[in-house]
């Protein structure tokens, strides 16, 4: 096999859960990536891992929320690494609470850092790509994108504006011809430290809703997608398809579903600690914090592989293969035919 050109990889989030699972999984491949996140005791953790697995690290500290600090450490990469091949917005806060539960400050800190965290460094990448007709974007989604549900009004409003943000700029990108492309990758229920230091209002602590998958199912499927972009997106996750496809068919018999199981379901039966770690408004992995990486606590309960991710990936292959195998029950069925009419007709 040919050895596989290294990239200059740019992945924000990338201090734990899914962000620092797709760092590793670019350095596995011997990219060079640079490591953008609040955290860093996770940053520092996060490039050794990179390092550790074949690629090349650069940490660099940033709030995604902060245009300028996005901007200047695009500047950096491109200095220190070379032209950004892939860029892959990750970066997230939340609350879990019910809306009139949340402040208003607390709803514009989430949609700053896991909306616009995403414009500002895909207009920095764009700023940079565009020039050189060159370079892809993937923008790490979730099925809430699609179907929101309820105690994450600020999470699920921003991704529902990524979505519409990026669906966007893929038209003006096809209207110019450009040979930049974005494409998502959408998530289910994952594994990832969130549900540690997410600020919470909820009686119980607060947990994914199952059937949740461990970080490394989705960060295949992000290398995968930013080897194959022209896909407008994948799917990770059975759960995720399911999800999004029986909204599209009952979306009202989804609302009152949710209405009655959305709050049990994304609780444990264990009390809330309102003394833990939050990430809110500072890393709860910052300079002399505690490195959570890539994983929560739910490994027990967690799924390290996906049928569903792997069929996505695979997609055009399933096609042919089932092309073919019904081209060959086809021919066999004709020939069974033909034979047991030929044997009435003797």
């Amino acid at each position: 096999m040919a050895r596989r050109r290294s990239r200059v990889v740019v992945v924000t989030g990338a201090s734990a859960g899914v962000g620092r699972a797709t760092a590793r999984a670019f350095g596995a491949r011997g990219d060079s990536v640079a490591l953008l996140a609040r955290g860093e005791a996770g940053l520092a953790a996060a490039a050794e891992e990179v390092e550790a697995a074949g690629g090349r690290a650069m940490v660099i500290p940033v709030d995604v929320a902060d245009h300028r600090e996005v901007e200047d450490a695009a500047r950096r990469v491109e200095e220190e690494l070379g032209p950004i091949d892939v860029w892959v917005n990750v970066a997230f806060v939340g609350v879990f609470a019910p809306f009139n539960q949340i402040s208003p400050d607390e709803f514009r800190r989430v949609t700053e850092v896991t909306y616009l965290g995403y414009v500002f460094g895909t207009r920095a990448a764009l700023d940079r790509m565009l020039p050189r007709n060159h370079g892809t974007i993937v923008q790490v989604g979730s099925a809430l994108a699609y179907r929101a549900i309820p105690l994450q009004s600020g999470y699920c409003g921003a991704k529902h504006a990524i979505k519409g943000f990026t669906e966007s700029l893929r038209c003006e990108l096809l209207h110019r011809r450009s040979a930049v492309h974005v494409t998502m990758v959408q998530l289910p229920a994952m594994n990832t430290p969130q549900f540690d230091w997410v600020l919470s209002r909820l009686p119980n602590r607060p947990q994914p809703v199952p059937p949740i998958y461990q970080p490394e199912v989705a960060a295949r499927t992000v290398v995968f997608a930013a080897g194959h972009p022209r896909r407008k997106e994948f799917w990770v996750g059975a759960s995720t398809a399911v999800t999004l496809l029986a909204n599209k068919v009952a979306p009202a018999l989804i609302d009152r579903y949710l209405g009655r199981t959305g709050f049990s379901s994304q609780q444990t039966d264990e009390p809330y600690d309102p003394g833990g770690p939050v990430n809110l408004w500072e890393a709860a992995d910052g300079k002399d914090g505690h490195d959570f990486g890539a994983h929560g606590r739910f490994d027990s309960r967690a799924r390290a592989t996906s049928a569903e991710a792997w069929l996505s990936r695979h997609r055009e292959a399933v096609t042919v293969a089932a092309f073919g195998a019904g081209l060959v029950a086809g021919a066999l069925t004709a020939l069974v035919r033909t034979r047991a009419g030929g044997r009435i007709t003797a």
